[in-house]
């Protein structure tokens, strides 16, 4: 089993129109609804790839009700807690004449203490938990902290843990010293607060977290892959070439294949694989639809893994892994 947990899902919708037009009314030619937020999404990919998945997090109002008979109906396992406040609904808007996405995301509704508290009774009474992933925006009421709390008690009851965050929640995450981070370039950047325009400073900023006790650091570099990072090895993942009609999910898609080939006992180079794999998948569908197992299963043996030599830390050498 593998658990996801999101604190703050949303309803995301979908819209395809020929472009948008200020001051006329613009018509839509299809649109959909998906569950999502980033541990919903993870759970969405598994199921699609055949592991068994539990969703844990916050729902509420009709759209929390149209979100978990979403998840149902695919066959995927939720264990929701009720709030007061309505489940959040993100839109995603398509503009097909020049092939563009706007994306909407709303704040969501606030957590009362008590739905907290209960989530966290809800973890700390996992039996066994094997594989977590954890992460997506807060709630406007909750203090990122409240990611190291819950990082520690999963691995506190002998889980691993896959966070995947930004800005203060990823800081405070990190804390909580989960198995692995999965941050874009952009997010890698805001954590250690400096530019990243070549692979030596990825690698130094990578270096961060890792002696803060992170183990694995996967750092997603759009349309060249995924850097994985760990004080032993570095890999890098290369995707196929294919044409891209979406980003939203990507990232999510790849932390589903990672923990997806994790579970099925494969090695850290075979899950970064999987992770490509999955990730490429997704960009190939359009608004927030995600990659599907054939999908998936066509890309794993086009993804190309290139190891890069350590930095040289032999005394008395420059060391491009490390802060100056």
């Amino acid at each position: 089993m593998i658990y996801t947990v999101t604190l703050n899902p949303a309803l995301d919708r979908t819209i395809e129109v020929d472009q948008i037009r200020c001051d006329v009314a613009n018509r839509i030619i299809e649109e959909h609804w998906y569950p999502g937020g980033k541990g919903v999404d993870v759970s969405r990919v598994l199921t699609t790839l055949g592991a068994d998945t539990l969703a844990f997090g916050f729902i509420g109002g009709f759209r929390g009700d149209q979100l978990e008979a979403g998840l149902i109906t695919a066959g995927i396992g939720c264990d929701f807690i009720r709030i007061a406040g309505e489940t959040r609904s993100n839109l995603v808007i398509h503009e097909q004449l020049i092939d563009t996405q706007v994306l909407l995301n709303s704040r969501g509704p606030e957590v009362e203490p008590s739905a907290m508290m209960a989530l966290l009774r809800k973890i700390r009474n996992l039996q066994n938990p094997g594989l977590l992933t954890i992460g997506g925006s807060l709630p406007p009421n909750l203090n990122p902290s409240i990611y190291r709390t819950i990082i520690e008690i999963a691995q506190e009851r002998g889980g691993t843990v896959l966070f995947d965050a930004d800005g203060a929640a990823l800081k405070a995450g990190i804390e909580g010293k989960p198995y692995a981070i999965k941050p874009n370039l952009h997010e890698l950047s805001e954590l250690v607060d400096r530019p990243l325009n070549s692979l030596e400073e990825i690698l130094s900023a990578a270096q961060e977290p890792l002696e803060a006790g992170v183990k694995v650091v996967l750092a997603s570099l759009g349309p060249d892959g995924i850097l994985l990072v760990s004080k032993d090895l570095i890999l890098h993942g290369i995707p196929p070439k294919v044409k891209v009609k979406n980003t939203i999910g990507a990232g999510d898609s790849a932390v589903a294949g990672f923990v997806y080939a994790l579970a099925e006992g494969k090695d850290v180079q075979e899950a970064l694989i999987y992770a490509v794999a999955a990730g490429t998948a997704t960009t190939m569908r359009s608004g927030t639809a995600l990659g599907k197992r054939e999908d998936i299963m066509a890309l794993i043996p086009q993804v190309q893994v290139k190891n890069i030599p350590l930095p040289d830390r032999s005394p008395g050498q420059n060391n491009p892994a490390k802060r100056t």
